[in-house]
């Protein structure tokens, strides 16, 4: 496969689409549409969420230490689109039909809709040198669709009900499906070589 050299880009680092969900200084929910989230490990499951810009998801975050993070399906997507592109601090952002509930563990609203979520604790912020901060964070509870828990279907038939949502380069914004196919259990394919 032949490569040619281009400038740093997220054109092909397909990430999964959350909706974080902090409450405003006035208690009412607050979502906004985020996919720089990945895991990390410190002898429990964390996250790390990087958040760049002026946004009141960041300043609630901040402000609260707690936020959930809500998995975007393919049915949720209309909503996460419309969540991520109007900005935070316009009035009327949040007067929209929206089905939201509480954490079971942590004060932060969670959409129930939203096949995966996470409460998360905020245990450490780390400023980066421009305007990004990642947040990282403990899992305090992760709210799961009972049938994503079934493990008398297939893990193709599960991730097909669960239509989570994935986010392709910045510059381009395209959402993609994520097309399951089981390729194979770990240690099985190196058998191949």
């Amino acid at each position: 496969m032949e490569k040619v050299s281009i400038s740093p880009s997220n054109q092909y680092c397909p990430q999964a689409m959350f909706l974080y969900g902090t409450y405003k200084e006035d208690g009412s929910p607050n979502f906004g549409l985020f996919c720089w989230f990945s895991y990390c490990w410190d002898s429990e499951m964390g996250v790390m969420a990087c958040i760049g810009g002026n946004k009141l998801t960041k300043d609630r975050i901040r402000a609260d230490k707690v936020f959930s993070a809500n998995l975007v399906s393919e049915p949720l997507l209309p909503l996460a689109d419309y969540l991520g592109i109007t900005h935070g601090y316009d009035a009327g952002k949040m007067d929209i039909a929206l089905e939201v509930g509480r954490g079971e563990v942590l004060s932060v609203p969670v959409l129930r809709d939203s096949p995966w979520v996470y409460e998360l604790e905020v245990v450490q912020e780390l400023p980066l040198n421009d305007e990004g901060d990642i947040f990282i964070c403990k899992v305090r509870n992760t709210l799961a669709a009972k049938v994503l828990l079934d493990e008398s279907k297939s893990v193709d038939e599960r991730l097909k009900i669960a239509a989570p949502v994935v986010c392709f380069g910045a510059g381009n914004g395209i959402y993609s499906a994520v097309a399951p196919a089981v390729l194979g259990r770990w240690g099985e394919l190196k058998k191949s070589i």
